[in-house]
């Protein structure tokens, strides 16, 4: 079996190897192909990448290569992790909002619209070489923003399923707290991707016993303050929102916070130095423990099992997943990505039934739905009025002084990435 990653020069891949030595007999790789234009950086994850395998017994054969046609050819999987612009990109995401007093966050509001620019013709190219080189090949998409990249590759025709860690990471803190295994534990998660709320915990599957109400009577505490939103407001809503959701529920306070320290770009930036540091030594043969501190936790173990499924060989029979609508929320449109629990197998992913939502959720699902869809019309055809009008729709602006001041900044830090700019 043969996997390619493209960004396999990101300090996060050493996590990805260490999941594909574990569980390597859940995904037999026996060839995997690190893809990244940067040589120096592909060259220190690669050593360790090889290290790791050897250390672990892996017998698999990794390769580096700067050329993604060569890297993408035959591979039964291609997984997607870049990040156009890199760190730079991103740290004039997370500022530039704030002198308008919207959120600064590469994922959400006017900073994930501009990721989203940069990214989407990127990917679909990479995207289209995958095609012609091995037209049966997956996609799974790790790339922010996940919804609006996977949407922009379904809608192009690709095999493709989007993947995040939000959910694996509800899964294994829920286990530890209800002293479980994780794979005993079925999220009711629901939503769109960074949109999510869990309105059901269940033990044993699908259909098992709601232990929701048990674990935010006995560990609220600790879960608002995981996902840092007060006690109270969980106890009256009676579901765990992701992270993300605190932007929307706190924005103003966010705000303020994020206009007071160093933005989170900074951090990454620092920590990428250190680690690609460590990454030089011969003698490291583990993914170091700065790399938890790095994001992505547990992606490996998603990522393994993703394409495990996909690829016919095991993997969990649900899984959480982005994927096409197709009528599971019935106010959303078919090809609407939407983030749920889904039955994955070698044809793709097929969501399971979710119950009617409260309008509480249902409403703003609705409304990022809609800025997702002029977001990605304006990756696809560019143009300033379609900038100024997808940051209208957004729920976190919706000004028209603050679209057309964020639509001129966004603009002018991103024009060497915009090509009709």
């Amino acid at each position: 079996m043969k996997l390619a990653v493209v960004g396999g020069g990101s300090t996060y891949t050493p996590e990805l190897i260490d999941g594909f030595a574990r569980l390597r007999d859940t995904l037999p790789v026996s060839e995997l192909v690190l893809i990244d234009p940067d040589a120096e950086r592909l060259e220190l994850v690669g050593g360790l990448a090889r290290r790791i395998f050897a250390r672990q017994g892996h017998d698999g054969r990794i390769v580096t290569t700067t050329d993604t046609d060569a890297g993408v050819a035959d591979a039964d999987a291609v997984l997607l992790q870049l990040r156009v612009g890199g760190q730079v990109a991103r740290q004039q995401d997370e500022t530039w909002p704030l002198e308008c007093g919207c959120i600064g966050q590469e994922t959400t509001g006017a900073g994930g619209l501009a990721k989203a620019l940069r990214t989407v013709p990127v990917v679909l190219d990479i995207a289209e070489r995958v095609r012609r080189t091995n037209p049966n090949a997956w996609i799974i998409d790790f790339t922010n923003p996940v919804g609006i990249v996977t949407r922009a590759l379904l809608q192009a025709g690709h095999k493709a399923v989007g993947l995040c860690n939000v959910a694996i990471g509800f899964q294994r803190k829920f286990a530890a707290m209800l002293d479980t295994t994780p794979s005993n534990v079925h999220l009711d998660h629901v939503g769109l991707n960074h949109l999510t709320w869990e309105t059901g915990v269940r033990i044993g599957g699908p259909r098992g016993e709601d232990v929701l109400p048990k674990l935010l009577a006995e560990h609220g505490e600790a879960i608002a303050g995981n996902i840092q939103l007060p006690r109270p407001l969980l106890d009256r809503l009676g579901v765990v929102p992701s992270y993300y959701l605190r932007y929307f529920y706190a924005h103003d306070e966010v705000v303020r916070e994020l206009a007071t320290k160093p933005s989170r770009a900074a951090e990454v930036a620092a920590m990428e130095s250190e680690l690609l540091r460590m990454y030089a030594d011969p003698a490291l043969d583990t993914k170091p423990e700065l790399l938890a501190k790095r994001g992505g936790a547990f992606y490996s173990e998603a990522a393994v099992d993703l394409a495990a499924a996909l690829l016919g060989g095991g993997g969990s029979p649900h899984q959480v997943v982005n994927t096409l609508n197709n009528g599971t929320l019935p106010f959303l449109p078919d090809d609407a990505v939407i983030e749920v629990q889904a039955a994955v197998d070698s044809q793709g992913a097929t969501p399971l039934p979710v119950p009617p939502l409260d309008p509480l959720y249902s409403g703003l699902i609705a409304q990022v739905t809609a800025y997702e869809q002029l977001a990605l019309d304006a990756a696809l055809h560019g143009g300033r009025d379609r900038v100024f009008r997808t940051l209208l729709s957004h729920p976190l602006i919706g000004q028209y002084e603050y679209a057309e001041a964020l639509t001129d900044k966004l603009i002018a830090h991103n024009r060497e990435h915009l090509t009709w700019a």
